[in-house]
C-alpha cells in the first residue's frame, strides 16, 4: 500500500479530488467559495430532510453536525456572518 502524501508539517496533504467537508449547525446556509475575488457568487443552500448539501459551484459539502437540531439561522451559516459585524 502506498504512503499518503504529507505536507511540510507532516500532516496529510489535502486530496484535490475530494471536496472540502464543512460541519454546520444549520440546514440553511450560504456559500461564496470563501476566496474573495477568487470565490463564486453567494448562493443559499438548503438541506431539506438530508444531513448534507453540496455547493454546485465549488463542490464543498456541508454536513449537519452530529446532535445538531439543524435550526435555520443565517448567523450560524459559514461565510455569511464572520463576527458581530458581518462581512
Amino acid at each position: 500500500m502506498a504512503d499518503k502524501p504529507t505536507d511540510a508539517d507532516g500532516q496529510g496533504a489535502p486530496d484535490p479530488a475530494r471536496p472540502e467537508v464543512i460541519e454546520v449547525r444549520s440546514r440553511r446556509l450560504a456559500c461564496d467559495g470563501v476566496g474573495g475575488a477568487l470565490g463564486h457568487p453567494r448562493v443559499w443552500l438548503e438541506m431539506g430532510e438530508a444531513d448534507f448539501v453540496e455547493c454546485g459551484y465549488c463542490d464543498r459539502r456541508f454536513v449537519l453536525a452530529h446532535g445538531s437540531s439543524g435550526k435555520e439561522s443565517e448567523r450560524l451559516a459559514p461565510g455569511v456572518y464572520e463576527g458581530s459585524g458581518g462581512h
